[in-house]
């Protein structure tokens, strides 16, 4: 598939400029010919599953990893060759790395001191980021008296502090809990506004990039499939990929047989032929329609409950019904082995009772605004293909 430059002013220097970079370990392509632009100020995050070559982009931006081709330039200039330590940037890990023989100001005012700043200055900047993340008065405690939250706010301060051009997060929060990520998530973008450094932070939790993020770039097997803004992420996916791993997979596998203008004609395989913006698709090709969970209605079969106005619609049978507490989700098979997954708001307790129970006919229901079509991943046209090719050879064999 071709590759995305995210799209940043061009106005000004990229804080971080990724040019046909690749990163090859042995054998194994880590990242693959990427180019990335990061804007001034941005807030940007790498998000893909465990080995889609997230954490080494980090690390190559970081100096921790050499690019075996390609570019990288922090506002402009290419450091490439430039150990970790010569770099404008800081990075905060998953595990704090804190001293723990230092008290809390002496951990952030470390970096400091190495540079030689005079004691004066050391002692303000410490202060202030100290009491931007709301630990001024823990200043003289050692790390191992403060909780895992309070530990990585001072790793963030000692981050911060150097004021470095760009701030790398490989998955700060991954260590704590639930509750506490959350919490964090709210601060980590209000600092980061506070003091407009340009972060890159790594996840592989969507909801932290969705929270968080001024624009996300989805990477999968080395390559990013798509840039863009959270909202654009997770409304208009560009690929079965995206689609599937930014929220529930909903997906219904079909072909376009005709374009009218901007729209497409799509025989799906659940045996309903539907119109949606046809997004560069070509008459022919695969591709899979998309609804949202909670795009979706779901009614009896036949009972006509479904919204008024133009829908769209298709039959299935329940498969399963799970109450989740502000909602019920239902999923429900369609022909052709698709399943899609429905969440209904718990908002009344009669509604929630009349909900279709498991082996239920029922109809599912969309407006058209709500439909959008995909690409397949490009990894998964090589592995369709590869099989296609595989199956004619074994058929050549037989004849």
């Amino acid at each position: 598939m071709e590759e995305q430059v995210s799209e940043v002013s061009t106005d000004t220097v990229p804080s971080v400029a990724l040019r046909g970079v690749t990163k090859r370990f042995g054998d194994f392509v880590a990242v693959d010919d990427l180019d990335l632009d990061i804007g001034q100020g941005e807030f940007f995050t790498l998000l893909g599953p465990s080995g889609c070559g997230k954490t080494t982009t980090l690390r190559m931006i970081a100096g921790f990893e050499e690019p075996n081709e390609g570019e990288v330039r922090i506002d402009g200039t290419d450091v490439a060759g430039l150990p970790a330590h010569r770099r404008p940037t800081n990075t905060v890990f998953q595990s704090y790395a804190l001293f723990p023989h230092l008290s809390v100001k002496d951990n952030v005012a470390y970096g400091l001191k190495r540079k030689g700043v005079a004691k004066g200055e050391v002692d303000r900047r410490v202060q202030e980021e100290l009491e931007r993340v709301g630990l001024w008065g823990e200043a003289n405690r050692r790390p191992n008296q403060l909780s895992g939250g309070q530990q990585q706010r001072v790793a963030l301060a000692r981050a911060v502090v150097n004021l470095p051009k760009v701030l790398l997060l490989d998955e700060p929060l991954g260590a704590l809990d639930l509750k506490l990520r959350k919490s964090l998530q709210v601060e980590l973008k209000r600092i980061q506004q506070e003091i407009g450094i340009t972060f890159v932070y790594v996840t592989h939790d969507q909801e932290e990039a969705l929270t968080m993020s001024d624009r996300i770039a989805v990477m999968n097997r080395g390559i990013v499939e798509q840039v863009a803004p959270p909202v654009e992420i997770y409304e208009r996916p560009t690929t079965t990929f995206v689609a599937g791993f930014i929220g529930v997979s909903n997906l219904m596998p079909g072909t376009v047989r005709s374009l009218h203008g901007e729209k497409a004609e799509v025989e799906l395989e659940a045996g309903i032929t539907v119109e949606a913006d046809s997004n560069g698709l070509a008459t022919g090709e695969r591709c899979h329609a998309v609804v949202r969970p909670e795009k979706l209605y779901v009614s009896t079969a036949g009972n006509g409950s479904a919204p008024a106005g133009n829908t769209q619609s298709v039959d299935g049978v329940v498969a399963s019904s799970v109450y989740l507490g502000t909602a019920t989700q239902l999923v429900v098979e369609l022909k052709g082995d698709a399943r899609m997954t429905v969440l209904c708001p718990n908002t009344d307790e009669a509604e929630r009772q009349s909900l279709p129970g498991g082996g239920a006919d029922v109809q599912l229901s969309w407006t058209p605004e709500h439909i959008h079509l995909v690409r397949e991943s490009g990894t998964e046209r090589a592995t369709a293909d590869h099989e296609a090719i595989g199956r004619a050879r074994q058929e050549e064999a037989s004849a």
